[in-house]
């Protein structure tokens, strides 16, 4: 929900204008556009490299006299600089009559061999890990990181549009982007200053934030949490580089040479240094790839400064561009050392040129570099919260000593320019709008009250018919100690009313000591998880489908009550003990019913079912980020893996409990980033429940009856179709992101993914747990004498939201009302 954080688009201002401006264009001598031409400020180290159309803009702080334009095959051209701004110019390249003894000249597809740039490449793979860093035993240096949203493409149209009415002073200075040519507005500043140190003989690193401060916005989690997700750590020299979800081949890859075209274009000193210049640029079109160039030395093979731009046909959404800057100094002789990222991106609705959007830039600075400084391996476990309050707030005298880089006069001015926005009623309402559809909440500050989620209003079942529900909770900060959330809702079918509540305390910040609580009576729809939850608040899609396969008519009631109280002894390890007690019973019992043979009842049957529970789980999160430190912290990345391990005791006769049992359930959840092939997601879970139970307290394999994809269940499957005490279950669903579908002319330019997706499940259900479940009415059988298994192949991207999945049922096609085949969908907002 925080991409749609990328509609923050409007407001604030002041940036000032830089020394020299060039933009435009170079041909060659018929008129057709020369990619990749190197364009660079005579006298400097200052250049860019033109795009697929030919066209260029650069700016820079410094004045500069003359422009040099060149490419191989070309002779070079000097262009006087007579004005400070030099827009719409057109260079046109003619031949070059001399032969080239010291480079090779390619032409469109490279030679992967006898390419003495490739030879270069081959060099630097074996001196990668003796570069920079990773030459000390141990290192340390200080990190500055500021990261800035601007609305782009600013014209008098949206000036004087209906949206700006009464916020016209926000436009009175704009600025041009030195990448892109196109004129900004600065709407957001964040500001990060820490300290890094590591280990290369114990592989630790840590990085201590020490201050934090950011334009207005420190209060609201879901935009926090977008721009620390936004923006990962990356390193040039690894095989991929991952932006947005998505894994781009790095240039440096070693993979690269199947991916790019290389050229050996120049060599040049830079900082007494002896360099090459490399310039790249990808083989196919459509796929996660960079354009652009690098200066490599010509003795230690290690990177001076590179760029990256790329490609327009690239298969990412929402993203225009995407340009990196990286500069290295040379240390000592022999160690470069990075000095300076530079990255720009351009999130924007569409790719045409003219169409308005947001940048997003991010800048980090290092400097105080020392190395071999040994420290205990102790001193890497202790770990500086970077949403401490003690961290947030931080004088001015802090920011003007560790900038490692000053704000400018327009980067000063976002600060303040917010202030001021925010007294302004329009911006208001704006900055609220926003901050609903990202997290679903309407903000009553005044009350500290957020009513909601909005998601959850309108909902419908065959027990409840149409469904309105209404929630709120406490909410004065990221780092509130305790928090209360409750909703009521009602059915217009049942004509009942439901609801839930709950409450968390956070007792102990250190060690991450919570205790909760909650109340919950409803109709939902069980068994669509094999792993058992308390959750008093959550609901399930198929609880609320309007449209559904077949009847969805097994619902249950629940009363549910549970205690909970959860520490985390280890970064990631969560430990949680609790007890439940919940009153299960069927919403339509003619249609579904929970019936059981109980001997203590008058009948012999009875038709609910009352159970304590106690239950104690282990969830193991390794690489999970969050933010905040209160009672409630949220993610900020999804590429992490979840063991969860959970053994549940059932008491009977305890508070009138009607059933002793024993349960354990493991699963584990690991998603794979498997470079240029994509994004595999897996899921193993295993489980058993030693003694008798009825239906209700059985583990349903999770069907699906929506039209919606739904990882994790299985789609072919109606809900209950198979019931178990015992079950082995594993899912598999990989995303090639286009890799496939660009390599078929007719369809690479629509940017469509391929999905496919393989589940499987075995289980079995003891003849005593059959027998005690007797009177229910509808069958009980689990996939023993062979495992259930699905696969199902899907297109993802349609029309950039929309993913369709044809979804397959590999077996049990003699089950009464068995479905062989079905198709489910999905829409969201993906990059």
């Amino acid at each position: 929900m925080t991409r749609v954080l990328l509609i923050l688009l409007v407001f604030f201002v002041q940036h000032a204008s830089s020394q020299t401006k060039v933009g435009g264009v170079v041909v060659d001598e018929e008129g057709e556009p020369v990619s990749f031409a190197n364009v660079l400020f005579k006298g400097s180290s200052e250049g860019t490299i033109t795009n697929d159309n030919g066209r260029f803009y650069m700016e820079s702080e410094n004045s500069h006299a003359a422009l040099l334009v060149s490419f191989i095959g070309y002779e070079t051209k000097e262009i006087p600089l007579n004005a400070k701004v030099n827009y719409d110019m057109k260079v046109v390249l003619m031949e070059s009559s001399e032969q080239l003894n010291e480079v090779v000249v390619y032409v469109g597809k490279t030679d992967k061999k006898n390419n003495p740039a490739i030879d270069i490449l081959k060099k630097i793979w074996s001196k990668k890990r003796n570069n920079g860093v990773h030459m000390f035993k141990q290192y340390q240096y200080d990190k500055y990181e500021k990261v800035e949203f601007d609305l782009n493409t600013i014209d008098s149209a949206l000036m004087k549009s209906k949206v700006f009415k009464g916020l016209e002073f926000v436009f009175k200075d704009l600025d041009t982007s030195r990448i892109t040519g196109k004129t900004y507005l600065p709407i957001f500043l964040n500001e990060t200053f820490s300290k890094v140190y590591g280990n290369n003989e114990m592989a630790l690193e840590k990085e201590d934030v020490k201050g934090s401060k950011n334009s207005g916005f420190n209060n609201n989690q879901a935009i926090i949490a977008f721009v620390a997700d936004l923006y990962n750590d990356y390193d040039i020299y690894d095989n991929y580089l991952k932006f947005f979800d998505k894994s781009f081949t790095s240039p440096l890859s070693k993979t690269g040479v199947d991916t790019y075209n290389y050229v050996l274009s120049d060599s040049a000193f830079i900082d007494n240094k002896w360099c090459y210049n490399i310039v790249y640029y990808p083989r196919r079109k459509n796929e996660l790839t960079f354009k652009g160039n690098f200066w490599v030395n010509d003795t230690t093979y290690a990177v001076k400064n590179i760029n990256l731009a790329v490609t327009k046909s690239a298969n990412i959404n929402w993203v225009k561009e995407i340009y990196i800057e990286q500069e290295f100094d040379v240390v000592n002789d022999s160690v470069f050392l990075l000095t300076r990222d530079y990255m720009l991106s351009d999130f924007s609705f569409n790719k045409k040129e003219k169409s308005k959007g947001v940048y997003g830039k991010r800048t980090t600075v290092y400097g105080g570099y020392k190395f071999n400084e040994p420290k205990p391996k102790e001193f890497y476990k202790a770990k500086t919260d970077p949403f401490d309050p003690l961290v947030l707030d931080k004088e001015d005298a802090f920011w003007e000593a560790n900038r490692l880089e000053s704000l400018n006069k327009d980067e000063r001015g976002i600060y303040k320019l917010l202030d001021t926005l925010k007294t302004v009623p329009k911006f208001k309402t704006y900055y609220n709008m926003v901050s609903i559809l990202a997290s679903g909440y309407v903000e009553i500050d005044k009350w500290n009250l957020d009513l909601g989620d909005v998601y959850s209003v309108f909902g419908y079942n065959e027990a409840e018919g149409v469904r309105v529900r209404a929630g709120a909770r406490t909410y004065f900060g990221q780092n509130d100690p305790w928090r209360l959330q409750g909703y009521i809702a009602y059915g217009f079918g049942d004509d009942k009313f439901k609801y839930g509540i709950s409450g968390k305390w956070l007792v102990d910040k250190k060690s991450r000591f919570i205790v909760s609580a909650g109340k919950r009576r409803d109709v939902e729809q069980l068994g669509v998880s094999l792993t058992s939850t308390t959750d008093v608040l959550g609901r399930s899609i198929a609880s609320s489908s309007v449209f559904t396969v077949g009847s969805n008519d097994r619902l249950s009631t629940i009363d549910l009550s549970t205690f909970n109280m959860e520490v985390e002894p280890l970064r990631n390890v969560r430990l949680r003990v609790g007890g439940s007690y919940r009153t299960l019973g069927s919403a339509l019992p003619e249609a579904f019913s929970l019936d059981y043979i109980d001997p203590s009842a008058p009948s012999g049957i009875s038709s609910e079912i009352d159970q304590f529970e106690l239950s104690t789980n282990i969830i193991y999160t390794p690489g999970k980020r969050t933010i905040g430190n209160g009672v409630e912290r949220k993610d900020v990345n999804d590429d992490y893996s979840t063991l969860f391990l959970t053994y549940s005791n059932g008491i009977k006769n305890f508070m009138d409990s009607d059933f002793d049992y024993k349960k354990i359930q493991f699963s584990y959840t690991q998603p794979w980033q498997l470079g240029g092939f994509g994004r595999l997601l897996s899921t193993v879970e295993m489980g058993k429940t030693f003694g008798e139970v009825p239906l209700g307290l059985l583990n349903a394999i999770p069907g699906n009856q929506t039209f919606f994809s739904v990882y994790n269940t299985f789609s072919n499957l109606d809900f209950y179709e198979f019931v178990t005490d015992t079950y082995v279950s594993s899912h598999f669903e990989h995303n090639f992101n286009g890799r496939i579908f660009s390599r078929i002319p007719i369809i690479k330019k629509w940017n469509l993914r391929e999905i496919v997706g393989l589940r499987g499940v075995w289980g079995t259900l003891s003849d005593e747990n059959k027998a005690l479940s007797a009177p229910a009415n509808i069958q009980l059988m689990a996939p023993k004498d062979k495992i259930y298994w699905e696969y199902s192949v899907g297109v993802g991207n349609i029309f950039k939201i929309l993913r369709i999945d044809f979804n397959f049922r590999g077996n049990y096609l003699d089950n009464p009302g068995a479905r062989s085949f079905g198709v489910t969908g999905s829409f969201g907002f993906y990059f």
